[in-house]
């Protein structure tokens, strides 16, 4: 079967992992005129019209920038991300925190540009977000620093490294024997959003056994081992999964719903399916999202928006 066609796991650039342990790698890069920098704030990413604004070092330098991360490299250029820090609510605007007049931000994700940009986005994102959350070794409490092209936290104080972690998950299409598939709603969700089931994976857990055991947790269904299939994967940089595609089919349609975790679910046939989004019963769904492709793969057509 093709591949899916995932906005968040397309990519033009080579990491260069070998070149993080080059001792000055992001300051020497900072200097070269032929750099090129995004910049992030938040959960948002500076553009220029519709497209990532990669700016050279000295565009930027007037900006405080909180931390620079190593990004890779394409066609002989190297990436930096720069972090600018999070405004609060009583922040004032300055021209001193702005790259500049002709540029505007956009989230993550809405983020619709091509794979370099995106790629390079995607990981500035996913490891910003590790940053802004370990700030501290886990072992002592010290304060940590960041090493290695931004792909390290050292602890000075107990000399332990710390690596950034990606939290897998698997999202899943269940069908049952008329092929129908089950679509479920959660407690924070509108009333018209349902999408497919999704969990994270266990301590000790397989993928498969994470799909049926989430299926089973949430809709009190069960699954045919035998049936689930692999489609494929997702970085999902919000703080920090990655989603991890699959297809099954159910052996039972009676649904037995977790309180805490879905408000409602249901399932679709086809017919039943394009009709809900005819009508509104059924909004929309997120065009970047691993969930809407693996529905549009059972429906068998675009949901279009």
């Amino acid at each position: 079967m093709p591949a899916l066609d995932l906005p968040f796991s397309r990519a033009a650039h080579d990491r260069a992992a070998h070149r993080r342990a080059e001792p000055r790698l992001v300051d020497d890069l900072r200097k070269e005129p032929g750099t090129r920098m995004l910049v992030l704030r938040g959960s948002q990413v500076a553009t220029v019209g519709q497209r990532v604004a990669l700016f050279a070092p000295d565009d930027v330098a007037h900006l405080a920038f909180s931390t620079h991360l190593f990004l890779g490299e394409a066609d002989g250029v190297a990436y930096l991300a720069a972090i600018l820090p999070e405004p609060g609510p009583e922040s004032e605007h300055t021209p001193e925190a702005d790259p500049g007049p002709d540029v505007d931000w956009a989230a993550m994700r809405a983020l619709d540009v091509p794979d370099l940009e995106q790629g390079l986005a995607v990981e500035a994102f996913a490891l910003a977000q590790w940053h802004a959350a370990h700030t501290h070794c886990p072992r002592c409490g010290a304060a940590t620093e960041v090493t290695k092209g931004g792909w390290v936290r050292h602890c000075p104080v107990d000399g332990s490294d710390h690596f950034p972690r990606t939290d897998p998950a698997v999202i899943m299409a269940i069908t049952d024997a008329d092929d129908r598939l089950l679509l479920a709603r959660g407690p924070e969700w509108g009333a018209g959003r349902r999408s497919v089931l999704a969990g994270f994976v266990e301590p000790g857990e397989g993928l498969e056994q994470a799909v049926a055991r989430e299926t089973m947790e949430e809709v009190g269904v069960t699954v045919d081992p035998a049936s689930i299939e692999y489609r494929d994967s997702q970085s999902w940089p919000f703080p920090a999964s990655l989603m991890l595609g699959f297809r099954a089919r159910a052996t039972t349609t009676r649904l037995v719903l977790q309180e805490d975790e879905i408000a409602e679910a249901g399932w679709f046939s086809r017919e039943q399916f394009a009709t809900a989004l005819a009508d509104g019963t059924l909004s929309s769904y997120g065009r970047n999202s691993i969930g809407r492709s693996l529905i549009e793969e059972w429906f068998g057509a675009s949901l279009g928006g």
